[in-house]
């Protein structure tokens, strides 16, 4: 009882005062100072009955207590002694001597006095060093000790023995509420496999699932910045099922300044086991078409859009037009840009479905590269909102590419969906239409304008890939919110998947997409395998430190209008070509002929301009577009009374 009450109040004193660390100091100096007397003396201890003995301890003392307080040696915490302090003291203690054997050398020169053997000043520079740093690192493993005592310690092991390794390590010791026990490293580099670091075994990775068995793991910290995507997920799986907590340590650029800290430490994410092995472009290309250039981005205030504009900046261009109706996300984005220093862009608020202004635009700034990112993009929202698609992304769609062709523009990249693929809703048969336009659009230009004037042709490219993780409206910011509020877990069937890919890759992909397509493509991108959502949703729960079933409830509530459980890049009459890329491949869709595919648009628009009939207008999409077979929706009725039309030319 009297042992525990003791160990609180030593607890309780966390941070020595400054004037016991700086007294602790002064005594610990002038000791190593005597005993480096003995030394020289082979520990004759009549030698201190010399009394410049006790003179040249007090003028040690004066430098001692000079420097300590100049360089404030006593101002660190103990607790967190590190390399600086270490140092500091250093310096304080080699120009403490060093000043004093100058002033030994004066004092020869002056008036033939010599006050000490330089030997003597060697010696306790050497202990002091080692006494006042020694003090210190003691002093910090008593309070580590005392601050876990009778509490059991987490036992940690960290995947990666580089320099992130190590840091990991050192900012877990250095943290004295982490109550861990460093266990083991785990490392590919076979080079490094049976070393230690620090008292902590190195061991090979490749028998990671039986060590943190054999060893009890509590904690696995991943500090490899190598380690591909699908040994990540069976490392987490793993883990998961055995109950052991996954971290992951953040870049390097977001560590404070430059140092890692256990704060910084961050749950493994849903979004870190999703991501694939990424895209590696070459992209010099790129850089000479957009250097100096204008560029013109619609939705530039959305996750895709602002995703692009980020990424553009690197290439230099001349002006970047920043076009979206939404005001607060292009101040934000316009915000987010000044504070990166980035000043050669212009906003330009506005609906595309708007000619004049788009118009106006397009007049005042002469792009010569268009990124169009703007679209309606729900399935729901749109299957009950056929119009509002068509206004949109069909006629939005097309007045901005009739005026990229009346400017010259020479590039015009528009984003499409997965769901543009035997589409199930309108949404994606609004963006299949918009496809085909600008598809017949360039062939159209293709036939009409002599070979002599080619330069003037816009070249429109298209982009297809699935769902993008932390998108607006993804379905892992959805599960994330339930998962907080403690359930339940919606998943529409239990069936359905879908593919995922980042922000940045997606991006990626469209930009060059821009800088390789010669005209009237559709890239698409190998997105490897569709993930199941309901396993997405278990993982999830499991990442949370909660069991599926148990502790979150996983319910059922059935497709949702519109919706299918399999999305695809390509469609049963598409066929595909190699690119330069392995993941990138262009799909050779039909065409339609450019005067009748816009008949039936105008036909299309005019309607939906007028909020005339829905059924009408659902029913001249699927006219335009015969494998748009709706599913689950209001509108499957209007299949049977598509009418039977001519099927549409081929083209590549």
């Amino acid at each position: 009882m009297i042992k525990r009450y003791r160990l609180k109040r030593i607890k309780n004193l966390s941070i020595l005062p400054r004037w016991v660390i700086f007294l602790l100091d002064i005594s610990i100096s002038c000791v190593c100072f005597l005993l480096a007397y003995l030394v020289r003396a082979e520990f004759n201890f009549n030698i201190f009955n010399d009394a410049q003995v006790f003179n040249n301890t007090l003028i040690l003392l004066a430098f001692n207590i000079s420097l300590f307080a100049l360089f404030r040696v006593y101002a660190g915490i103990i607790r967190f002694t590190g390399l600086q302090d270490t140092f500091r003291i250093f310096f304080v203690v080699f120009f403490a001597n060093t000043g004093y054997l100058v002033l030994d050398m004066l004092m020869i020169k002056w008036n033939g006095l010599h006050l000490i053997a330089p030997s003597i000043l060697i010696i306790n520079t050497l202990l002091s060093f080692v006494a006042l740093s020694s003090y210190r690192v003691i002093i910090k493993y008593f309070f580590a000790y005392i601050t876990t005592a009778n509490t059991a310690k987490k036992r940690v092991a960290i995947y990666g023995a580089g320099d992130v390794g190590i840091s990991t390590k050192r900012a877990l010791e250095h943290d004295m509420t982490a109550n861990i026990q460093m266990v083991l490293f785990l490392e590919d580099d076979q080079r490094k496999v049976g070393k230690n670091i620090d008292g902590i075994k190195i061991f090979n990775s490749a028998n990671l699932e039986g060590l943190l068995k054999q060893y009890a793991i509590d904690e696995l910290i991943i500090a490899s910045t190598k380690l591909p995507s699908k040994r990540k997920n069976d490392i987490v799986d793993f883990c998961l099922d055995e109950k052991i907590i996954v971290f992951t340590v953040p870049p390097l650029k977001s560590w404070i300044n430059g140092q890692l800290s256990t704060k910084q430490l961050q749950n493994i994410k849903i979004e870190d086991l999703l991501e694939r092995e990424q895209i590696k472009i070459y992209n010099e290309i790129l850089f000479k078409q957009l250097h100096g250039k204008t560029v013109f981005v619609t939705g530039a205030a959305g996750s895709i859009g602002s995703e692009i504009v980020r990424q553009l900046i690197q290439y230099k261009p001349k002006l970047l037009v920043l076009n979206d109706n939404a005001e607060t996300p292009l101040h934000d984005l316009q915000l987010e840009l000044v504070e990166r220093g980035f000043q050669n862009f212009e906003l330009a608020l506005g609906d595309i479905r708007n000619e004049l202004i788009v118009e106006k635009f397009f007049q005042k700034y002469s792009p010569e590269f268009v990124y169009h990112a703007a679209a309606y993009k729900h399935v729901p929202m749109m299957e009950n909102s056929p119009l509002e698609a068509i206004c949109t992304n069909v006629m939005g769609t097309r007045q901005l590419a009739d005026i990229a062709v009346k400017h010259k523009v020479e590039r015009f990249v528009m984003i499409s969906t997965d769901k543009a693929v035997n589409p199930t809703n309108v949404m994606g048969a609004s963006k299949r239409i918009a496809e085909m336009y600008v598809q017949s659009l360039y062939q159209y230009q293709q036939a009409h304008i002599n070979d002599h004037q080619t330069s003037n042709r816009t070249k429109f490219i298209t982009t297809r890939f699935g769902n993008v993780l932390g998108s607006n409206g993804s379905v892992i910011p959805r599960f994330k919110k339930q998962i907080e509020a403690g359930g339940p877990v919606t998943v529409t069937h239990p069936d359905i998947t879908r593919f995922f890919m980042t922000i940045p890759e997606a991006c990626q992909l469209v930009l060059e997409a821009g800088s390789m397509g010669n005209g009237g493509e559709i890239f698409v991108f190998d997105m490897g395998q569709s993930v199941k959502i309901v396993d997405l949703a278990r993982k999830m729960i499991k990442l949370s430190g909660l069991e599926p079933d148990d502790d979150i409830k996983i319910e059922y509530s059935g497709l949702r209008p519109g919706e299918k459980l399999y999305e695809e890049l390509l469609n049963n009459a598409e066929n595909t070509m190699p690119t330069y890329h392995d993941k990138i491949l262009i799909a050779q869709t039909r065409t339609i002929e450019f005067n009748q595919l816009s008949q039936q648009i105008d036909a299309l628009i005019g309607p939906a301009k007028r909020q005339e009939s829905v059924n009408d207008v659902v029913l001249a999409m699927k006219a335009i577009v015969p494998e748009f077979i709706s599913n689950n929706s209001e509108f499957e009725k209007l299949d049977k009374q598509t009418p039977v039309v001519a099927m549409p030319k081929t083209g590549s």
